[in-house]
């Protein structure tokens, strides 16, 4: 079982980035660069356990959050720390060394 989550409730929204480092991937099943990101998601999420979350939004179940960060173009990656975006939102699939270079400098700031 994967440590990736897949937002169910719009309402848990706001609790769930609260703390902590939280990498949200805004997508739609419809879309074919989303579903080629999907599985960097889930190794991203088994290798950030117990580190940082890594969570699935489908913008078609849930427009009132991407309306509410001003998504545009899926896929789009925000990367949250206790609650607040950090740097601007990632248009657009990259490789999974991207994404975890921006988490490791994230997750290490964290320990200090």
């Amino acid at each position: 079982m994967s440590a990736l989550i897949h937002l169910e409730n719009t309402a848990d929204f706001a609790s769930l980035i609260k703390e902590g480092v939280v990498l949200v991937d805004f997508y739609a099943d419809w879309c074919g660069p989303c579903q080629a990101l999907g599985p960097v998601m889930e190794s991203l999420a088994d290798s950030y356990e117990g580190k940082a979350k890594i969570v699935k939004l489908n913008v078609d179940h849930h427009s009132p959050i991407a309306q509410q960060f001003r998504v545009m173009s899926i896929p789009t990656v925000i990367i949250f720390q206790d609650g607040n975006m950090i740097d601007r939102p990632i248009v657009g699939a990259y490789p999974e060394d991207f994404y975890a270079n921006v988490l490791d400098t994230l997750v290490e700031g964290t320990k200090e």
